[in-house]
């Protein structure tokens, strides 16, 4: 989950694209990837790379064809919400964000008072984006974008974000050993994609270098400083849970369609306790699992954070862990299903008994790859479920009675 790269689902492919790779994500051929690299050399000195800092870092980049199989996954959009939100928001990461709110207080506050954004909300991106730092990614970053500027779809703007790394590295801000993170190109505490980096990326701590990845005042800062410029208001909340009365006609619903919340109230919307709508204001009603599931009026605050990544499942999870750091609660209405999604103590649990079964899943880690699906739908089988690979309640609470 990184900042901005959902926002590739739109971009129309390039002339650019079409020219080196119409035909690259069905048989990309490894040969082509060193002539590649040494074209794409003109571009990045035109955007400031020095010519001797290309070569040197370049110089024993291999492509990394894997990377090509992640270009259309995007789990916000492909995952049930209740799943999604089940392993973003659970009681151990709102545990560890309440230790890091105590930790980094003092600089939290500073950065508060600079850029007027609470530190909730920078500690909740903090946890979503790299859970506190502990999973920055694993992937080479010049080793990804190279192999995305000549491979496979959106190679302009992947030839954007590969120049704009190395111009990162080029000027000292972060070592190149350092530079790895996700499959597309996001690094660091808070995940910027290097053309955020660029733009906004911030030295808190004084030593003269934007670092997101050794310094946790520069990440902190920098992500506060992002949801500034994105619009964040200060005395505003991002939203809230409401009640839909029995027969709402759902139709205007939509985070864009906003609407004054006097014109709410008068349709019948309440907050999530029964009380009646105040203040003043536009917000939008989203309804992410439709009108039977949670329903949350939504002001400009959510789509700052929506602008970090571009999909409104993950600026709710980011929106609902600030509102969990803060004493809040679980949503009032519950998502609308009969087998919900697992926390990640819960997907490790489900791990241990996989394991236990004599399924070669890997890590107990909590995160459900290839190995742990696999298993997880040859259980299905056994136990009569739908067989989709998809961990659900109803399936850890088979496995726990059948041990």
């Amino acid at each position: 989950m990184k900042p901005l790269t959902r926002i590739l689902a739109g971009i129309a492919l390039s002339a650019a694209g079409l020219a080196h790779g119409a035909h690259a994500a069905d048989l990309p051929d490894p040969s082509r990837f060193t002539p590649c690299v040494a074209e794409l050399k003109s571009g990045a000195t035109a955007r400031g790379v020095s010519g001797s800092g290309y070569e040197r870092l370049t110089a024993s980049l291999q492509p990394d064809l894997k990377v090509l199989d992640f270009l259309d996954y995007q789990p916000e959009f492909r995952t049930p919400i209740w799943d999604y939100l089940s392993g973003l928001v659970d009681d151990e990461r709102v545990a560890d964000g309440q230790a890091m709110l105590r930790q980094w207080g003092d600089t939290l506050n500073a950065v508060a008072a600079r850029y007027k954004v609470d530190p909730a909300t920078v500690v909740a991106v903090w946890g979503v984006e790299s859970n506190f730092g502990r999973n920055f990614g694993s992937r080479p970053l010049l080793t990804s974008l190279a192999t995305l500027s000549c491979y496979g779809r959106r190679q302009a703007y992947f030839r954007g974000e590969f120049f704009d790394a190395l111009k990162i590295v080029d000027a000292g801000d972060v070592k190149a050993e350092q530079m790895v993170g996700s499959w597309a190109g996001a690094f660091g505490h808070t995940q910027f994609m290097p053309s955020t980096f660029l733009r906004l990326a911030v030295d808190f701590d004084g030593d003269g270098r934007r670092d997101l990845v050794g310094s946790v005042p520069d990440a902190l800062a920098s992500t506060a400083n992002f949801l500034r410029k994105a619009g964040w208001r200060e005395d505003e909340v991002w939203g809230y849970e409401v009640r839909l009365p029995a027969g709402f006609d759902a139709s205007s619903a939509g985070r864009r369609n906003k609407q004054p919340l006097s014109a709410w109230a008068a349709r019948g919307l309440k907050r999530s306790d029964g009380s009646p709508l105040a203040g003043d204001g536009n917000a939008g009603l989203l309804l992410p699992a439709g009108p039977k599931g949670p329903a949350f009026l939504v002001f400009r605050n959510f789509d700052a954070i929506y602008g970090y990544n571009a999909a409104e499942s993950y600026a709710l999870a980011i929106a609902h862990l600030s509102d969990r750091l803060r004493g809040g609660g679980a949503f009032t209405t519950p998502w609308p299903t009969d087998d919900a999604g697992l926390s990640r103590a819960e997907r490790r649990e489900l791990q241990v008994l996989l394991a236990a079964r004599g399924h070669a899943i890997g890590a107990i880690d909590g995160m459900l790859g290839d190995a742990s699906r696999a298993a997880i739908r040859v259980e299905q089988q056994r136990l009569g479920h739908t067989v989709d690979g998809r961990a659900g309640q109803k399936l850890l609470k088979a496995l726990k009675e059948n041990r």
